[in-house]
């Protein structure tokens, strides 16, 4: 098993190695954007990564492209769909804005946590 932290939100979950970041935000109900269904045909679920790029699967040239459409890039973004985990051990992630406000758009009976 892997675990995935959403430090923003104080989130973590285990989850069995091959699992996304976005199924991870998924299963313990952090808020990742995911406009088209976690497919690699938007930026909504854009995530930093923080810690433990090393476990995760590296960027195709799908990804990359979906990325230089994405705001607020950096040198560890990834997006959540395409990020799966390749070993066990802990990842850290904290989720873009535009993932936020993605997510908080496509289930608006979710209140958003004030600032």
């Amino acid at each position: 098993m892997a675990k995935v932290k959403f430090l923003d939100q104080d989130l973590v979950i285990e989850v069995p190695v091959g699992t996304s970041i976005l199924q991870a935000s998924k299963r313990v109900g952090a808020p990742e954007g995911d406009a088209c269904g976690g497919v690699c045909a938007c930026s909504t679920c854009h995530v930093y990564v923080e810690e433990g790029a090393d476990l995760l699967t590296e960027a195709e040239e799908d990804e990359e492209d979906i990325l230089d459409k994405a705001f607020d890039v950096r040198m560890n973004s990834r997006l959540g769909c395409q990020a799966k985990l390749i070993r066990e051990g802990t990842v850290a992630v904290k989720i873009s804005q535009e993932s936020l406000d993605a997510f908080y758009n496509e289930h608006p009976d979710v209140p958003r946590p004030t600032r």
